[in-house]
């Protein structure tokens, strides 16, 4: 009998380096001329999964939001699970973007991914959704590796590990 082998798909946000990015995030906005006098602040929820960042107009947020982009990816933090709005406004006259942070891969982005490797035509890779994330399993090893190969030429809109890999 063959055995199978199998990788989970998963898209996990690392809350500390997130932490750690937002820190010298803000240190870099405390020492740039253009933000001397002005406000602008940064705020992290882990247990609600948001970002809150607030600046004095739309201009100073875009270069808010630019800087803590840089430190994220610096980091080593996937930008593409942080769902950014549009500012709106808030008290005093400043504007507001509240932030949601993608932890685990949501339900529509897990059905295309199985969609999207049931069209691939792999022979005998099966793919199957459990919670937030998809585990893939084939009994050729050479067919996950191409699995794995289409689903990093593929953007989903999730930033995707692979990992469990046996």
């Amino acid at each position: 009998m063959a055995t199978t082998a199998s990788f989970d798909i998963t898209s996990t946000i690392d809350f500390q380096e997130v932490d750690n990015a937002l820190n010298q995030a803000r240190k870099e906005v405390g020492q740039r001329y253009d933000f001397k006098g002005a406000k602008a602040d940064i705020e992290l929820s882990t247990a609600e999964k948001k970002l809150t960042l607030t600046a004095d107009d739309e201009m100073k947020m875009n270069a808010l939001w630019e800087i803590v982009q840089t430190r994220l990816v610096r980091r080593g933090v996937a930008v593409k699970n942080f769902k950014v709005p549009d500012s709106e406004p808030a008290a005093g006259g400043t504007v507001r973007r509240v932030i949601d942070i993608q932890q685990g891969i949501p339900i529509e982005a897990a059905r295309e991914i199985v969609k999207f490797l049931k069209d691939r035509k792999l022979k005998k890779v099966q793919a199957a959704i459990q919670a937030d994330q998809v585990r893939v399993s084939s009994p050729s090893k050479d067919e996950l590796q191409d699995a794995m190969a289409h689903l990093r030429g593929h953007d989903f809109g999730v930033a995707l590990q692979f990992g469990n890999y046996r």
